[in-house]
């Protein structure tokens, strides 16, 4: 086979092949074998586009996500010569390399503490509920990957790989949660603890090595300095496994501030024509609307002088508003038996004594929530609040969880 080492072409093609055999049935020995040349010589970048081909030629991203770690293992061989990224503290890939150190040695401490708890140390069991607790700090990592990384990653074409990690982060948070379900009921058991550990431990660090060796050198590969520095911008608001990151490596000059207020849309692109440049996003006048019409809630919008100046027009109005009340004083829309605690509201609100007031009434057989926010600018000067009022009888009365898509006709999970 090697006469596909120098063809990107026939390269990709054949770990497609590698990929396919491995979903009919065939062991990874006989497939090393076969395509040992074509398997030494593969980047983690052509795996991750092999199958993103076979995702878009219509295999199913479950089927992938079930037999992605017999990929890792055919192509292991390969990817152990890919180098780590050399990375600054500070570099959002250095971070999540950090955090799968601190990962790693949490599962090893995780395991002596079973052990212990397993040989009859009953006192073990309270240091491994707080360990599984720090556990759960995972899903920092996860979420920041999910919700910052892969959305640069799918700008970039690279589509499929992420899809199937975000399908094994799932299954990791669930798995965490089993086991904390598992050591915290009224009589917990080692030995079934001690087994499923076992599993959740393999998967957390199969998901390292894919993160490791094929995911962040693509994502090296793919990504602009200035796209990292954005990426940085965004990480503290979603938070880390472990603390703050270190800041030896600097964004990029050119960066643009978190909070700047320019006339471009939230990647940096000019904003057509027609669009309102928003802080994370740019939409149209009617977008707009129809995103404030379609709220569950009835919004209204108080000015710093307390006028109002907006109120949602929502299919199913709490209170009755009318276009005329349009910079109309706030106090005036409210009977004289009320209007002095509207004004102590917003007296606090404007002399920073409060940032939100809430109350709820029962009116016509439901329950109505009302809540009052106090809306400051980047300096902390107070420029008016919102009314957020909502039916929240039927939330209320909700027990247990339903899934996405569970009362769907005819889906099956």
């Amino acid at each position: 086979m090697s006469e596909f080492i120098n063809n990107v072409g026939q390269r990709k093609q054949a770990l497609k092949e590698v990929i396919q055999r491995l979903h009919a049935g065939e062991t990874v020995e006989d497939l090393k074998e076969q395509f040992g040349d074509v398997i030494r010589g593969a980047t983690a970048s052509e795996i991750a586009d092999a199958e993103r081909a076979l995702i878009g030629e219509g295999v199913s991203v479950t089927e992938i996500q079930r037999l992605c770690d017999l990929h890792v293992a055919v192509f292991q061989d390969s990817l152990d010569e890919t180098p780590a990224p050399e990375s600054l503290p500070g570099h959002p890939v250095f971070t999540f390399r950090m955090e799968n150190e601190v990962i790693m040695r949490l599962l090893e401490a995780m395991e002596d503490t079973l052990d212990k708890w397993e040989d009859g140390d009953e006192s073990a069991l309270q240091a491994l509920i707080q360990q599984t607790e720090n556990l759960g700090a995972i899903e920092k990592h996860y979420s920041r990957k999910e919700n910052i990384l892969f959305p640069y990653l799918e700008k970039k074409g690279f589509e499929g790989p992420s899809t199937v990690m975000w399908g094994v982060d799932n299954e990791i948070r669930a798995e965490i949660k089993q086991f904390k379900a598992l050591i915290t009921s009224s009589d917990p058991d080692a030995l079934d603890a001690g087994d499923y550990f076992e599993g959740l431990a393999r998967n957390i660090r199969e998901m390292i090595y894919k993160e490791e060796k094929i995911l962040f050198p693509a994502a090296l590969e793919r990504l602009t300095d200035q796209e990292w520095a954005e990426i940085r911008a965004q990480e503290d608001e979603i938070g880390y496994v472990d603390g703050q990151p270190d800041k030896a490596w600097e964004p990029p000059a050119e960066s643009p501030a978190p909070q700047a207020e320019a006339q471009t849309a939230s990647d940096g692109e000019p904003v057509p024509d027609g669009l309102i440049a928003l802080a994370t996003g740019a939409l149209t006048r009617d977008q707009i609307n129809l995103l404030l019409t379609h709220l569950p809630v009835d919004v209204t919008f108080v000015d710093e002088h307390d006028q109002v100046r907006y109120f949602s027009q929502g299919r199913e109005r709490i209170f009755d508003r009318s276009p005329a009340i349009i910079g109309r004083e706030v106090t005036k829309c409210h009977p004289p038996q009320s209007v002095h605690r509207v004004t102590i509201i917003l007296d606090d609100f404007r002399a920073g004594k409060r940032d939100m007031a809430e109350f709820w009434i029962q009116m016509g057989g439901q329950f109505i929530y009302i809540r009052y926010f106090a809306l400051r600018d980047a300096q902390g000067a107070y420029k008016g609040c919102i009314e957020v009022s909502q039916n929240v009888t039927h939330i209320r009365a909700l027990e247990g969880e339903r899934r996405l898509l569970d009362d769907a006709p005819g889906y099956d999970k």
